[in-house]
């Protein structure tokens, strides 16, 4: 076990929290309600382990057409409530508020609207994003001021809610009770800002951040920059990686705010994602073909063999099986691994299967590395909630070789099942993934540095050579399947985060000075 995790470990041990914050957490998706990207499934944990830790815990998302209000038990909670969009035609839009709770006790607000949010068939996607995310925004800041649930912290995330912070202290920053309300924003991918190219955005439409929020319907509010406003205005900001939150100062990650990041790193910090353990577990999970614990490992070879016979490929424990889980995304480096698999298959019986829907052009890619390799790859590019269980279950690799990974929990899902990650020693793969030393018996997985097929190759013929080795091999299953990164640890450093912005909200420091010199 690394030195990081036996601090987690320790931390785990504390005892809770003495102080009761309430916590309202605004997002665009929160599991299971809507679910697109990751982001939903860490609102949807996190709130759960910060209310178990004794807090009082909310959410407020969108109410979208095709969450099921019966299914979900939501009623009615608030109606009529005006959120002003400083348009003179259309001074207000009128939303209601639904609600619903879950078991656990977090109560869960869906901000209703039949325009914006209820005739949409997607989360994402439209020319009217800006409005529809300043609504949101706008939308829990009038909900908060009913006295319905006033948050001691209000957690944001990403650039869809990044404006709150900037509403906060200017348009509200009189308000009795919403300028006593401490931010946080967290960054899940500091590669979209608003709902433009921010790398190839002209002068003229360039945000400094400083000026007003433009009204909901004037063009202006589609090039202003979110992103940026919410690093500007809210008390803390955390990336999902202490390695991100450390990249993302540099040029090279930075994604043209590292020179404002750099000011503003005395507020930012970095927070590892976790997993749910209960939920993704070998032992009980009823989506894989066998139940194994790292007891018992020798029955997890059945799943394997269920993979492939999935996949319609040759079933043979002996033949190292790779796999993928998420996105087609070059970010994810989808292309640098289909051609260094290309490269290893030449030379070495393996096979390898993918999940996951996303960029045509890479989609197109797999089929023809299908196509050359029909008995040795076996693809799904299409989204699917069950088949990633089997794939961690039955792989004996996970690859995942990203240019930039804010966090990333795909590896840690693959290692609580026995699968090996193959990663890039970037964001939170760098923090979660531990190279392998055979002499030592140490390590979780496969690490290189640079992005290229030189670096990979490298990393993935290591792991065909080592799999032969059986004793090694399941010394390094077992080391994966032992580490710990349950969201209970990162729920308490959550904790800590919003007590630093609350300090650092109400108590004068060197960093305000630096703060009203950025904001002039």
């Amino acid at each position: 076990m690394s030195a990081g995790n036996k601090t987690k470990k320790a931390a785990n041990t504390s005892s809770p929290h003495p102080d009761k914050l309430k916590i309202l957490m605004v997002a665009t998706e929160a599991s299971p309600y809507a679910s697109v990207g990751g982001a939903a499934s860490v609102i949807g944990h996190l709130s759960k382990s910060l209310q178990k830790l004794g807090h009082e815990v909310a959410v407020f998302i969108p109410k979208f057409g095709f969450i099921d209000e019966e299914k979900y038990k939501i009623t009615l909670f608030k109606e009529g409530i005006q959120v002003p969009t400083d348009d003179e035609a259309t001074p207000f839009l009128v939303c209601n508020v639904k609600m619903t709770q879950m078991e656990c006790g977090v109560k869960v607000f869906f901000l209703e609207n039949q325009e914006y949010y209820e005739k949409r068939a997607n989360v994402y996607g439209y020319s009217d994003d800006p409005t529809r995310w300043a609504l949101l925004s706008r939308g829990v800041l009038e909900f908060i001021r009913t006295g319905a649930f006033i948050p001691d912290v209000i957690h944001c995330n990403d650039w869809h809610t990044a404006i709150v912070p900037n509403y906060l202290k200017s348009v509200y920053k009189k308000d009795p009770i919403l300028s006593k309300i401490t931010t946080s924003l967290t960054i899940h991918n500091l590669a979209y800002q608003g709902n433009f190219d921010h790398k190839h955005v002209s002068e003229l439409d360039m945000d400094d951040g400083k000026s007003s929020i433009a009204s909901f319907f004037n063009p202006r509010l589609n090039s202003q920059n979110f992103m940026k406003r919410g690093l500007l205005y809210a008390d803390v900001v955390n990336t999902v990686s202490k390695t991100y939150s450390r990249e993302i100062l540099t040029p090279e990650f930075g994604e043209g705010l590292d020179k404002l990041l750099l000011e503003l790193k005395s507020k930012v910090f970095g927070i590892v994602n976790g997993i749910d353990y209960d939920e993704f577990n070998p032992h009980s999970d009823n989506l894989i073909e066998v139940n194994y614990d790292i007891d018992n490992m020798e029955k997890r070879v059945e799943n394997k063999k269920a993979l492939q016979k999935e996949f319609d490929l040759p079933v043979d424990e002996n033949i190292p099986l790779f796999g993928f889980v998420g996105r087609l995304d070059y970010m994810k480096g989808v292309d640098l691994m289909i051609n260094t698999l290309d490269h290893v298959m030449r030379d070495f019986n393996i096979q390898f299967v993918q999940v996951g829907g996303g960029d045509g052009t890479i989609s197109e890619s797999l089929k023809r590395f299908k196509d050359k390799y029909p008995n040795k790859v076996g693809i799904h590019p299409y989204p699917n909630f069950t088949l990633p269980r089997l794939i961690f279950a039955g792989t004996d690799c996970i690859v995942y070789p990203s240019r930039f990974e804010p966090c990333g929990i795909v590896q840690i899902e693959a290692m609580r099942y026995g699968s090996i990650p193959i990663v890039r020693k970037v964001g939170g793969l760098a923090d979660t993934v531990e190279d392998f030393d055979s002499a030592k018996g140490t390590g979780t997985g496969f690490v290189f540095r640079d992005f290229n097929e030189f670096s990979l190759y490298g990393q993935i013929v290591r792991a065909v050579e080592l799999f032969r080795n059986k004793k090694i091999w399941a010394k390094l299953q077992k080391n994966a399947m032992k580490m710990d990164y349950s969201w209970e640890y990162s729920a308490r450093e959550y904790i800590k985060l919003y007590e630093r912005a609350i300090g650092f909200r109400t108590k004068k420091n060197p960093r305000d000075k630096a703060m009203e010199y950025i904001l002039g």
